[in-house]
């Protein structure tokens, strides 16, 4: 098992806002996390990535329990995060944004290999190298984070809202790039407010409401589930 949360509990004061959840995520899957806007789950990746602190529970990467442990330390461990919002760093170009990804690299050749990777991936990325990430349209910012996350060689990948605020054309090479990106041996965490899309790049899925998983499977069986479609995929 790659990742794995147990019993999860996560305050913001005297809100309760992850309630004893659990899930696991195989070596080479994509699982998503589905749920209305405060369900959780930007929550639950920020705990994994070691940015909020677990009042009680666990989370193990490859059997070692890293609830306690530094995110900085995380990201070396092989896991690391494209935010919610993007949050690239607007002053700095395309390249610094890309470095910083990497600052846990210390193998320079490493490092020029990953690149060379990421820009293979993302060959906008490479026209705009010199361009500051502020002045970058919102799909070319949403690259930039995932590059820069990829930037590190994570094992695990946890995906915040990749597709918002983008077109539908771009929403579709966004997912595209996750589904390559997973298919040469990244394992993804995904967490996205288009459930469709979501559960139809994904091998398996749970539903988040009010900080507790209240459905959970494959996905296939999520995209055909009468309480899903009706409360998240627009069905009846």
């Amino acid at each position: 098992m790659l990742l794995e949360v147990k019993n999860l509990n996560v305050y913001y004061g005297a809100i309760h806002a992850l309630q004893g959840i659990s899930f696991n995520l195989e070596k080479g899957e994509i699982v998503t996390l589905i749920g209305a806007n405060g369900a959780g789950k930007s929550t639950t990746l920020n705990a994994i990535s070691g940015l909020l602190r677990a009042r009680s529970g666990s989370i193990y990467l490859r059997d070692k329990d890293i609830s306690l442990t530094p995110a900085e330390e995380i990201v070396r461990m092989g896991i690391s995060q494209s935010p919610e919002g993007r949050k690239i760093f607007a002053p700095l170009t395309v390249m610094e944004n890309l470095e910083m990804g990497a600052f846990t690299r210390p193998d320079a050749e490493e490092k020029r290999r990953t690149l060379e990777v990421v820009f293979k991936r993302f060959p906008r990325l490479k026209e705009r190298q010199g361009q500051l990430g502020g002045t970058l349209s919102g799909g070319e910012q949403q690259m930039l984070a995932m590059g820069r996350a990829l930037m590190s060689q994570p094992a695990l990948l946890l995906l915040d809202e990749p597709s918002m605020g983008l077109s539908p054309i771009l929403v579709e090479e966004i997912f595209n790039i996750i589904q390559e990106i997973n298919a040469q041996g990244t394992s993804i965490l995904l967490v996205e407010q288009n459930a469709q899309m979501a559960l139809s790049v994904s091998h398996r899925g749970y539903v988040l409401e009010t900080g507790k998983i209240v459905v959970e499977g494959k996905s296939n069986d999520l995209l055909n589930d009468p309480q899903v479609m009706k409360a998240y995929l627009g069905g009846h």
